[in-house]
């Protein structure tokens, strides 16, 4: 996998095109299942997670982590509810319907504990070559439904709780499974991020 500065015919669009009004009905999925069209499961864990595992932890030990929509995540040994020093979202965002992505993110913030760490792992590429899911996601919504609003000198809290948004790294993931949905390009991105208080 090459890095995104090694691909210079990308170019980051904030249109989602006609992804925005889709929805992913329960009979899709279930097809999915059935089909066994389920290449989001792997048999070992993610390399992002092996990567930056330790900037999950950020030096901590006995944490409660959250895997949402987590499937068979061989990282996961249980997940209980309440509030979560950490959170590893390896393709819950880009699985959700986008009409739904604004509710996602204030349960997510509402989740996190004051020092949590939320690695967060998006995907980008030609949203109207592709219906999702994986959904695309721009860098600009990453901001508008996690980070800070800035208007002139004046710092807003968007939903109450804002985060630093920290972008570690776009990587091209382009394979023969995106070629076959007619793409001609793949990136997978991972943000971290922390809670911030604003005044």
């Amino acid at each position: 996998m090459d890095s995104f500065t090694d691909v210079p015919r990308i170019k980051e669009s904030s249109d989602i095109g006609q992804q925005q009004c889709r929805v992913v009905t329960e009979e899709e999925w279930l097809q999915k299942w059935q089909m066994r069209k389920i290449g989001f499961h792997k048999e070992q864990g993610h390399r992002i997670l092996r990567k930056y595992l330790d900037v999950l932890l950020n030096g901590r030990s006995g944490l409660r982590i959250f895997f949402p929509l987590c499937g068979k995540a061989v990282e996961m040994k249980c997940t209980i509810a309440g509030r979560f020093d950490g959170i590893w979202d390896r393709g819950s965002l880009v699985a959700i319907n986008p009409c739904d992505r604004e509710h996602y993110a204030n349960l997510m913030l509402s989740l996190m504990e004051g020092s949590c760490c939320y690695l967060l792992v998006s995907v980008l590429y030609d949203s109207n070559k592709h219906k999702g899911p994986p959904f695309y996601v721009p860098d600009s919504e990453i901001k508008s439904l996690f980070g800070l609003l800035i208007s002139g000198e004046n710092i807003t809290s968007l939903k109450g709780k804002v985060c630093e948004i920290k972008c570690l790294e776009k990587v091209d993931d382009f394979s023969d499974q995106h070629k076959a949905w007619g793409l001609d390009y793949f990136l997978e991105v991972t943000y971290l991020l922390t809670l911030k208080s604003v005044s």
